[in-house]
């Protein structure tokens, strides 16, 4: 009896052993980074879209400066405004849920518990403009070309990922290095497929105007250098019936006409020129959106809230500069910039002050550390400010006087005690150098909120060279990392992950190109970039995202701006909408229809104004 218990033991473990072992298999229509996707397998459509708009019309929307090229893939040339529209991804990102994507160009996904691997199943439909089919090759083709020849970006970016391979005409493996970032194979499925065969042909990092080809919904119809591009829409597009773009891509064409700056821009709206503007200035919000166009109810003006996180957008402070390597002086400019003053008087109290690089989402460090939160800045104490422990950052208030009296004494009592000196107006370091900044900008409406704060900078012996440049050398000396001070909007989603990396990690420091613009190199941060990439749930991101939060306010990497989390949108009575998704405006989602009649207005023009 014992021998046969025995044996039944022996059997029953070796049927239980494959299960135990055995490496589980996920395979999906979609994907989301953390949980589960909202839409099932067969869903036909996105909620906020309307499946039955109507196609025709046209979106024409205005842009700054210049292009000369229409490559975005490479670190030189400016490329066309929208030039995005002419490709697709492999999968396609839902805006209703923090970081979900779906099938594009792969039908479906498949993929190990710990993402360490992911196989994408192409569509056997899928196909570029010129009717060729998309296979694996290209995809292959696309990863290793971004990596040797595309812009420094992608080679980071990518970083984890050990290799791909074709493993059929519509079957692509990507492995990865390990099992850490679970975030790699999503970003893999946001990535743009280029067709082999036409780079078979043509130089891929070539700055010029040759039209590329692609995939997407729409093609380059025409353009004329720095001045206009035209987007046509494929009538024939191989992706228009699947479930991520019904009821979107419903206009005909899509224009970008290129303006100096905006104000030429918004007379231009005024003027009838065009039919969509996001207007991202509050005084011409609160004082300019009047006229003809507007009287009539042509032109639309309307604030629309939502749940995007804000990120932070600071006058950010390049510590490549070993001026600004010091911490004090950081803290002094900071007390210098009056924002009650401003959003009082220049933005007519549109704005609310950033607190947080993870402003407007449940990511931000708005309150002390949580316990998970102290046990990973735990190991860190030494190398951080104490404030990072027990303090909530908060920007600097003042009086609202335009002067900050109180600010600027507190922020000369700290300069002199960390060995600064005052010498004719003008203010020396503890090495005897003078304290002259350059702040690069290429907006003339920040110069009312720049000049401010200059002047109270000049109280305290700092000299402020604010230099206005065209947007082409702007973007140059941003890639080069060529300039003291400039306004950086460091964008978030609610699911952070890989692009921190980018943003914030001793390696991207001194990489042209990268968004690291601040010069950061600290293994801190390094380690809770590493954190936020391998979280294993939304609670760990949660975690990790507000303790480098903290970590990056307490050393005062640069000055807090302001946001708001409303869209400000104006748009001609032609255009229309379902609904705004909570996470992303979607414009491909709209459609053009003219009003019934100037006197009446349409149903879809009621159910527009019902919305949220």
């Amino acid at each position: 009896m014992q021998r046969l218990a025995q044996i039944l033991l022996i059997a029953l473990v070796s049927l239980v052993m494959p299960v135990l072992n055995a490496e589980t298999i996920i395979k999906s229509h979609g994907i989301a980074m953390h949980g589960q996707v909202k839409y099932p397998a067969d869903f036909t459509h996105f909620d906020y879209v309307n499946p039955q708009a109507p196609v025709g019309g046209e979106l024409k929307q205005s842009t700054i400066g210049s292009f000369d090229a229409f490559n975005s893939f490479i670190p030189r040339g400016v490329s066309a405004a929208g030039i995005s529209l002419i490709y697709d991804s492999l999968l396609s990102r839902g805006p209703e849920e923090p970081f979900s994507l779906y099938g594009l160009i792969a039908e479906s996904v498949e993929y190990p518990a710990d993402r360490s691997w992911i196989i994408f199943h192409l569509n056997p439909k899928a196909r570029f403009h010129d009717g060729q089919p998309i296979t694996s090759e290209d995809v292959v083709f696309t990863f290793n070309t971004l990596i040797e020849k595309g812009a420094p970006r992608f080679s980071f970016y990518y970083g984890d990922v050990k290799s791909v391979e074709a493993i059929g005409p519509r079957k692509v493996k990507f492995e990865l290095k390990n099992n850490v970032n679970k975030e790699m194979i999503l970003i893999l499925g946001e990535l743009s497929i280029l067709p082999k065969h036409y780079y078979d042909e043509h130089e891929f990092d070539a700055v010029n105007l040759d039209i590329p080809l692609g995939s997407g919904p729409y093609k380059v119809k025409s353009f004329q250098p720095n001045r206009r591009i035209t987007y046509e829409r494929i009538d024939d597009y191989w992706a228009e019936s699947l479930p991520v773009n019904r009821g979107r891509h419903n206009f005909e064409r899509i224009i970008y006409d290129y303006y100096g700056d905006r104000d030429i821009a918004f007379e231009a709206l005024r003027g009838g020129q065009f039919n969509f503007f996001q207007e991202n200035n509050s005084k011409r919000w609160a004082t300019q959106y009047q006229g003809k166009l507007f009287d009539q109810g042509k032109l639309i003006k309307k604030l629309e809230s939502h749940s995007k996180p804000q990120g932070m957008q600071g006058f950010i402070f390049n510590l490549r500069n070993p001026l600004l390597q010091d911490i004090e002086l950081r803290q002094a400019i900071n007390l210098a910039f009056d924002f009650e003053w401003s959003n009082q008087n220049l933005f007519y109290g549109q704005y609310k002050r950033s607190q947080s690089f993870f402003e407007n989402s449940e990511l931000a460090a708005h309150e002390l550390p949580s316990p998970a939160e102290l046990a990973l800045l735990a190991p860190f104490k030494d190398q951080l400010p104490q404030e990072v422990f027990n303090q909530v950052y908060k920007a600097p208030v003042s009086e609202g006087t335009g002067r900050p009296r109180t600010n600027l004494i507190a922020a000369q009592e700290r300069l002199q005690s960390a060995g600064y000196t005052l010498k004719n107006n003008q203010l020396y370091n503890p090495q005897g150098q003078a304290v002259k900044l350059e702040f690069l900008t290429y907006s003339p409406a920040y110069l009312r909120i720049l000049l401010p704060f200059k002047n109270n900078l000049s109280a305290l012996g700092i000299e402020l060279d604010i230099r206005r440049v065209d947007v082409t050398q702007y973007i140059q000396r941003m890639r080069e990392f060529d300039y003291d001070m400039m306004v950086v909007v460091f964008a978030q989603s609610t699911s952070p992950g890989n692009e921190q990396r980018n943003y914030w990690h001793s390696d991207a420091a001194h990489q042209p190109s990268s968004r690291n613009y601040i010069g950061i190199e600290n293994p801190v941060v390094d380690a809770l970039v590493d954190a936020i990439i391998q979280a294993e749930s939304r609670e760990d991101l949660i975690t990790a995202s507000r303790a480098l939060d903290r970590v990056l306010l307490w050393h005062h990497y640069l000055v807090p701006n302001f946001y708001i989390d409303s869209y400000r949108l104006v748009y001609a009575d032609s255009l229309h909408y379902k609904a705004i998704p909570p996470y992303g405006l979607d414009l491909m989602s709209w459609w053009y229809e003219e009003p019934v009649s100037s006197s009446q207005t349409n149903d879809t023009s009621q159910n527009q104004e019902q919305q949220p």
